[in-house]
């Protein structure tokens, strides 16, 4: 008995942001000193080394849970079901519903919450939470779901991935152009008719030497932001840590699963940066002394950025939905999902579709 995905859904903003938007943006360094390249230099740069030519924003009437609404939405009309059988609703995000032009977080109630009131479910026993992961937060989702439907303590789950990173960024920090905001969701079913869905998992948690790689700090603008923190990473050390231990826990997680690495169909990874991505995913393949090959890696971090737990299922939903050249996902398939981030923590699931 194994927990099965039986529909999928995101939510995909539609007002997309290319690098004009940050033309007039003053760009600082960490000492609040500006930098020396012009901002089409530095945009450019940020494109070779992420792949990100454009990213979307929600409009400025959305939250975060606005999103993850339409996702569940979309979801739960996938598959079917009456939402008033599903037993969880898992709302994976890091920042809360942010309004736009402020810089307060709003998490009271849940996320979770909010979701299941705007989706009119009656069922009490219907239990709606939030997850604070980082960006592997909509995959620890799924491996919570899961282990709920293998224990028999559910039937039904909805695990949505949901964030509007825009709202959280220093506007004088060039890694502000990184970030995009956006929904995903699925939902998992109990399944004992056959050997479909989730195979093997693995999470892990660093937190010993790498608890700030990704935190809240100061804006850049020593002058005009004192007391207000945004999102700040320390991207050299994230993509030396992601290609130290990532790699490593995607083989265990797939040795435990009992498939080879010939068997895999896809893997589908956190889009955090297209050269960090392509280098974990070389790296594995390495492990087992295997080319990688081409199309393996479904990527649309080019067009849609980074927007954290909803990368993985927007674009779970877009392969299914035929959206994605030179991808699709078929019965019997195996795929590996990965992913990275605040934590500093890693994890993976195995799933045969």
């Amino acid at each position: 008995m194994t927990g099965k995905i039986i529909g999928v859904g995101n939510c995909i903003p539609e007002e997309t942001i290319t690098h004009l938007f940050f033309n007039q943006h003053i760009f600082l360094d960490e000492n609040g000193i500006l930098l020396k390249d012009d901002n089409f230099s530095i945009s450019e740069k940020l494109k070779k080394i992420t792949g990100i030519e454009e990213r979307r924003y929600a409009e400025s009437n959305q939250v975060t849970s606005d999103l993850g609404l339409i996702a569940a939405q979309a979801a739960i009309e996938d598959s079917g079901i009456d939402p008033e059988t599903l037993d969880y609703i898992i709302f994976a995000h890091n920042f809360g519903d942010v309004q736009f032009g402020t810089v307060q977080s709003d998490m009271v109630p849940s996320l979770a919450s909010r979701v299941k009131h705007s989706l009119k479910i009656k069922n009490n026993l219907c239990v709606a939470y939030d997850l604070i992961f980082g960006c592997p937060g909509w995959i620890e989702g799924i491996i919570q779901a899961n282990a709920f439907i293998k224990s028999g303590i559910a039937k039904r789950c909805l695990v949505i991935g949901a964030e509007t990173l825009s709202r959280v960024v220093d506007i004088h920090d060039r890694d502000s152009m990184i970030y995009a905001d956006g929904a995903g969701a699925v939902v998992l079913e109990m399944n004992n008719q056959d050997d479909s869905g989730v195979q093997s998992h693995l999470s892990a948690s660093h937190t010993l030497d790498e608890k700030d790689f990704l935190f809240f700090g100061k804006s850049y603008n020593n002058e005009g932001c004192e007391n207000t923190k945004y999102i700040k990473m320390n991207g050299r050390k994230i993509y030396e840590f992601a290609l130290q231990y990532v790699p490593d826990a995607m083989k265990k997680c797939l040795d435990d699963s009992k498939y080879s690495i010939n068997e895999l169909s896809k893997i589908i990874i956190h889009q955090a940066n297209e050269k960090m991505d392509e280098a974990i995913v070389k790296r594995f393949y390495q492990l087992y002394d295997v080319a990688m090959p081409d199309d393996i890696m479904p990527m649309v971090i080019q067009k849609l950025g980074n927007s954290s737990v909803a990368t993985i299922p927007s674009l779970l939903t877009m392969i299914l939905k035929g959206e994605l050249d030179h991808h699709d996902i078929k019965k019997g398939d195996i795929v590996l999902f990965a992913s990275v981030g605040a934590g500093m923590n890693i994890n993976a699931f195995v799933y045969k579709f």
